[in-house]
């Protein structure tokens, strides 16, 4: 279909949700960028924030209400992995299912018209986004990076140096399990001394 590529990125960015979720720990979550300036949100209101606003595009743009509560009950960050993971599936599901002329179908998108597939690009630029600001507060944080698209600081470098991509857990499943009973993610072997930008202070 058409339109499979849109679903297949979905698929892959509530992974990558999930997987920068797991590098933070239990006692981040009230970490603001400046712990001063309460503009900058907190790693729990983070948190929030893509559970709440995902599931308002899903139901008032996209007409796909999970009937599932966007938030757990309980505000831990194993919480909230549990949580989205089970909403962001039950999406996935329904998405799979849409023939290609519901997702040329017009919506209303704030105050105009788009088309599904154009409001999901937007959706998935939202997440990445604020994804982007999660991977700041982690080294304000000192805590390791962990690939979300290719390799990082802490996985060896820079790609044209073919440092490798790593990921913190293989599956959803062992995540899950994993983050679930305090488990350790996958070893980083940041190579000592590699160039990790392209304008290194000399």
């Amino acid at each position: 279909m058409v339109y499979d590529f849109l679903v297949d990125t979905y698929a892959t960015e509530r992974l990558k949700v999930l997987a920068m979720w797991s590098m933070f720990r239990g006692d981040d979550l009230p970490t603001r960028p400046h712990p001063s300036d309460r503009r900058g949100r907190s790693v729990l209101e983070h948190m929030v924030h893509q559970c709440l606003s995902e599931d308002i595009w899903f139901r008032t743009m996209l007409g796909i209400d999970v009937g599932a509560p966007p938030v757990p009950a309980n505000e831990t960050r194993v919480g909230f992995l549990q949580q989205y993971a089970l909403d962001s599936t039950a999406r996935l599901i329904v998405l799979r299912a849409k023939p290609a002329t519901w997702w040329e179908g017009e919506v209303p998108f704030f105050e105009v018209q788009r088309s599904r597939a154009w409001v999901m690009v937007r959706r998935i630029a939202h997440t990445a986004h604020h994804r982007g600001q999660q991977a700041v507060l982690l080294r304000v944080l000192g805590r390791d990076v962990y690939s979300t698209y290719g390799p990082t600081a802490d996985t060896g470098g820079l790609m044209k140096d073919h440092a490798p991509t790593v990921y913190p857990w293989v599956t959803e499943e062992e995540l899950l399990a994993g983050e679930s009973s305090g488990g350790a993610k996958r070893a980083l072997h940041g190579r000592a001394g590699a160039v990790v930008t392209e304008r290194p202070d000399r």
